[in-house]
């Protein structure tokens, strides 16, 4: 059985190629957690709790898009809605925790497994800034090697007042291990326009390793809200032009 929740400390990195050139790296941590076994993941521990406040904590209602609706029936929805039935298979997620009660997450992952044990799908929930989320219900290849997958679909989420909403996402991955690896490559008209990497190496979900991640990465979670904005700015000095977003009415 695996484990019911455990952390990966590693940083994201961002490339933007037009018009102007931008790269930015952030060190991050996340936690990977069963969905079903949230109780289980948070009883080993002191410093994370589910549904209050702590050093490290968890809410479900964090996450999803129906409010009140327990999130593995949510997800079943979704994959449903693409022809992917689980049969109780498990659902892990990749999510930034709250610190001190505050959490923003771009995005979280959810690693679905069918009852055989194999990655089934994937579910990639965008956050924006703005308030808003959506998310990319994706199949994997039932006979992908090592479960390994390329992924795409169409934008359909403005996350980014210098982005336009026709592009296309690619995502290439893995189920997470000892190591999560995850590329999220953007593309508009006239080719590759962002390129962005996530990766981190498996902790284990105790006290003396929380304590060191929010050592190492102090209010990790509100920087990442503080670096979107310092990012936007540096875009905005180096002389790329805003786009509008899509209208509300459409």
């Amino acid at each position: 059985m695996t484990e019911a929740g455990c952390l990966y400390r590693g940083e994201v990195a961002h490339a933007r190629l037009r018009p102007k050139a931008h790269r930015f790296r952030y060190r991050v941590f996340w936690m990977l957690l069963d969905i079903d076994r949230l109780a289980e993941a948070a009883a080993g521990t002191r410093l994370f709790s589910l549904s209050r406040f702590n050093l490290l904590s968890f809410r479900p209602s964090d996450h999803g898009e129906t409010p009140g609706m327990p999130l593995r029936q949510q997800i079943e929805a979704k994959l449903e809605a693409v022809g992917v039935a689980l049969d109780g298979g498990m659902i892990r997620l990749l999510t930034m925790p709250r610190v001190l009660g505050y959490a923003f997450n771009p995005i979280s992952l959810y690693y679905c497994h069918g009852a055989d044990g194999r990655l089934a799908a994937m579910v990639y929930e965008v956050t924006s800034t703005f308030g808003e989320r959506r998310s990319y219900v994706l199949p994997v290849e039932p006979d992908a090697p090592g479960e390994r997958f390329r992924q795409g679909c169409d934008k359909s989420l403005h996350v980014s007042p210098f982005m336009k909403m026709d592009m296309d996402y690619e995502f290439t991955g893995g189920p997470p291990g000892e190591r999560m690896t995850l590329k999220i490559d953007g593309y508009d008209a006239d080719g590759l326009l962002i390129a962005t990497a996530m990766s981190g190496e498996r902790k284990p979900l105790t006290d003396r390793e929380i304590l060191r991640a929010a050592i190492a990465l102090p209010f990790s979670t509100l920087k990442v809200t503080l670096g979107i904005h310092w990012e936007a700015l540096r875009l905005w000095l180096k002389g790329v032009p805003p786009v509008p977003g899509p209208s509300k009415a459409a």
